[in-house]
């Protein structure tokens, strides 16, 4: 398993971050590898909303199918997908701060490659320091995105 984390303090009431990381329409405008996201089931998104996306990471396009798994609005939220070839993510946001701002939201991302330890020293070689390069610079478009907004 490889664990990405990244946080970053966003200028922007808890709620109008919540808002945005929550809304799958809102991806594009800040998750670096995403292409699309369709078939999004519940709005708002409630505990076992499902979505699925397209990710673009290094040349190869691949499809994941999320599962929201916890929400406690709007500290926390949690989803599990399910990738290609058995492959499993979960991805946290963690959101704190007063009401009115800053915000500090927290990234984690576990990846389980299927394959057991070759997978995992596969996907160590395959994807590198891409994760958390890529992770950084999403937050980096959220923050400018949210901040945008105010």
């Amino acid at each position: 398993m490889s664990t990405v984390r990244a946080q970053i303090e966003i200028d922007a009431p808890v709620q109008r971050v919540w808002d945005t990381v929550m809304d799958p329409s809102c991806l594009k405008d800040w998750v670096t590898i995403h292409k699309s996201v369709k078939n999004v089931s519940d709005h708002p998104l409630r505990r076992g909303s499902t979505m699925d996306q397209v990710l673009h990471i290094r040349g190869v396009s691949f499809s994941v199918n999320w599962t929201l798994t916890h929400i406690s609005s709007p500290q926390r939220a949690e989803w599990e997908g399910q990738g290609p070839a058995h492959s499993v993510a979960r991805i946290r946001y963690e959101l704190s701060g007063d009401g009115d701002g800053p915000t500090t939201f927290g990234y984690t991302n576990e990846f389980m490659p299927p394959g057991g330890r070759l997978g995992n020293v596969a996907s160590r070689f395959i994807v590198g320091a891409t994760s958390e390069r890529e992770a950084n610079n999403s937050l980096a478009r959220l923050k400018a995105l949210v901040e945008r907004k105010a």
